[in-house]
């Protein structure tokens, strides 16, 4: 698979249940996606969009059809390569599942424990760093308690970019925030596709963020209705 490929879904399908309550919530979807590029998976309540982001994210094994990540072939992979590949990952979802009783510097940290690096100076910058990128400099000791729900979210950002992944899956990261802290959030995450080349592949409802969006792919029961970058062989 090509580098600036990350994501290539090819014929995937997906079911939930077992026995007579097996049901297909996924049909023969394919999807390519750029690096650096931000595609945003839209679709009603229901429509597989959830399903199609954890399965790319290794956090639902690969039933049917093929997913390659970064070069890897997620159908039939172990363990071992899902705990790998999820290192080169970032991920936010919509409740910012902080720890109330760390500061904001140390719930970014918490997102290096799965990096293991072993200085732990550099540790603290590469946090630092993070919380710097996304205007929290002067927020690093709070406790969530003492932050604004667009500041938490934000630190949540800074927690899953602070292992400098290669792609981001975000969850509605946005649903819970304010017009103007949401913009920021997604800008933020545009701006290091452009910069960085990180890819992110984003749940949302949100009307508000899609002009900020490279790629906007809708799903219906389980299958894409739409795309404005359809997937060519």
């Amino acid at each position: 698979m090509s580098e600036d490929t990350p994501i290539a879904v090819t014929g995937l399908n997906h079911w939930f249940g077992t026995g007579e309550a097996r049901k297909q919530a996924i049909f023969d979807v394919n999807l390519h996606v750029k690096r650096g590029s931000l595609t945003i998976l839209m679709g009603p309540s229901g429509s597989g969009k959830t399903t199609v982001l954890t399965l790319m994210g290794c956090l639902r094994d690969v039933q049917d059809g093929s997913i390659n990540l970064m070069g890897h072939e997620l159908n039939g992979a172990d363990h071992a390569l899902n705990e790998s590949l999820r290192r080169r990952l970032g991920f936010i979802f919509q409740a910012h599942n902080l720890h109330g009783s760390l500061t904001a510097l140390q719930n970014v940290l918490m997102g290096l424990q799965v990096h293991g690096l072993p200085d732990r100076q550099a540790q603290h910058d590469a946090a630092r760093y993070a919380l710097s990128l996304v205007g929290l400099a002067d927020r690093m000791g709070y406790l969530p308690a003492n932050l604004s729900g667009g500041q938490k979210q934000r630190v949540a950002v800074a927690r899953a970019l602070v292992g400098n992944p290669d792609v981001i899956f975000a969850d509605e990261p946005t649903a819970a925030l304010d017009s103007e802290s949401g913009m920021t959030v997604v800008k933020m995450l545009k701006k290091l596709g452009q910069k960085r080349g990180t890819t992110t592949v984003m749940v949302t409802h949100d009307d508000r963020i899609l002009e900020l969006a490279d790629r906007i792919v809708t799903l219906e029961d389980g299958r894409i209705a739409h795309d404005t970058a359809p997937y060519h062989d």
